[in-house]
């Protein structure tokens, strides 16, 4: 361990609190610094510690709602994380109120904190929330794509051959698609996206709530456009539109494919891979049909 890391870790003698001990997560703005909750504040302004991804960042937040910090910042980033999670714990242990925040949005949501959260609940300490901005609801809550169900992909792999085996995935994917892109790979994601899934929709959300705040729709053939020549900056999530679900194939056409694979001497096994690769169908119902048709020849 180094130096600094175990400068950081040291807990000097700890004060108790009035109550149990707790670690809270509280969701700080994405760029309006007024979208915080009364509760928020009222943990930022009592809390023991705070745990912050930069303090100088987190200063600006505090001194816009004159909240005073009394040294009371503590820096916990992607770097430093793991070495701070026995800090956290033996300040909880100790009674006190224990505030976690990045520097934008939910903590641990692509955001550093779920390690620190891990080892205060394995601990069998409290962990609890203040909930409140989200740079993916946000997004999608704009999108005007489907929300019922849609999953989360983080940051799109840099690498080529990593981000084609994401695509394949997507493919077939049908529920709505949220990721993160940065502003320099923003238009190579969007022209790769657009050979794969030309006529998907997409939404790019970028700087949310801030004083350039831009929504832009389309296909992905047409944001790739879009995108192609300009210069981007800020921070950005994009919502895909999800994959068409299957159609929905008849028994007789199902059985004519399976008969098919068997005839030509392949076993159950690959036929029914064959058969429910190319035509996107329910592995089990093909499976219970070659299962029928091996034993109608037997």
């Amino acid at each position: 361990m180094t130096d600094i890391a175990k400068r950081e870790t040291k807990v000097p003698e700890l004060a108790g609190g009035d109550g149990p001990g707790q670690l809270v997560v509280v969701a700080t703005p994405l760029g309006n610094l007024g979208d915080i909750s009364r509760r928020a504040l009222e943990l930022l302004e009592s809390a023991d510690v705070i745990y912050c991804e930069d303090t100088r960042h987190s200063n600006k937040l505090f001194s816009a709602h004159g909240i005073a910090v009394r040294s009371r910042l503590e820096s916990l980033h992607e770097h430093n994380e793991a070495a701070q999670c026995e800090a956290v714990v033996a300040r909880v242990s100790a009674g006190q109120t224990v505030v976690l925040i990045s520097d934008a949005g939910t903590p641990g949501i692509s955001d550093p904190g779920r390690r620190v959260v891990a080892a205060v609940a394995g601990a069998g300490l409290l962990v609890t929330t203040a909930p409140g901005p989200s740079a993916v609801i946000a997004a999608l809550s704009v999108s005007g794509l489907d929300t019922e169900r849609f999953v989360m992909e983080g940051f799109v792999a840099r690498k080529h051959g990593e981000r084609e085996e994401r695509y394949a995935l997507w493919a077939s994917e049908i529920r709505t698609v949220v990721f993160y892109e940065s502003p320099q790979r923003l238009a190579r994601t969007l022209e790769e996206l657009a050979e794969h899934f030309p006529t998907r929709r997409a939404v790019v959300a970028r700087e949310m709530t801030k004083l350039h705040e831009e929504i832009v729709r389309g296909t992905l053939e047409d944001l790739a456009r879009t995108f192609a020549s300009r210069e981007v900056v800020g921070e950005i999530v994009v919502v895909l539109e999800g994959a068409a679900p299957a159609p929905e194939l008849d028994e007789m056409t199902l059985r004519s494919a399976i008969a098919d694979q068997l005839a030509h001497g392949l076993s159950v096994r690959d036929a029914v891979s064959n058969v429910t690769n190319d035509l996107g169908t329910s592995r089990r119902e093909v499976y219970r049909i070659a299962l029928e048709l091996r034993a109608e020849q037997a």
